[in-house]
């Protein structure tokens, strides 16, 4: 008889698709709901490429070779953020993008964080 494992520490939502943050869509986060919790941070960042957490936000910098492919960068993470309708903090300079993701409707993160930097990383790695 097979049993089928069970994940009693990660909300089923986030283990559904923890490996296909990129096919996801962003989903409205309403006051109220609950942040995600540590433990579903720590598996969702397993997913992410040098992303790190600092207080309740994830972010990471990504760096260029000039101004011009650091602008093309960041009118794509504009064209993401709008078809998610999730949108980042950015700090931009001449050969650097800091991006930084955190759900300000809930004071924490929420999936749609995880899902909007993987779609980032997807696209970076092209």
């Amino acid at each position: 008889m097979y049993l089928e494992p069970t994940f009693t520490s990660l909300s089923e939502d986030i283990m559904d698709n923890v490996f296909d943050l990129t096919h996801k869509q962003c989903k409205p986060c309403e006051v109220g709901t609950p942040p995600l919790t540590q433990d579903e941070i720590i598996t969702l960042m397993k997913q992410l490429d040098d992303w790190v957490q600092y207080n309740q936000l994830i972010g990471k910098t990504f760096e260029f070779k000039n101004y011009y492919q650091t602008m093309a960068f960041v009118n794509v993470v504009a064209w993401i953020s709008h078809r998610e309708d999730h949108h980042p903090d950015l700090k931009v300079s001449y050969n650097r993008c800091q991006i930084e993701y955190s759900t300000h409707a809930i004071n924490g993160l929420s999936e749609n964080d995880f899902i909007c930097a993987a779609k980032v990383d997807a696209f970076f790695k092209i």
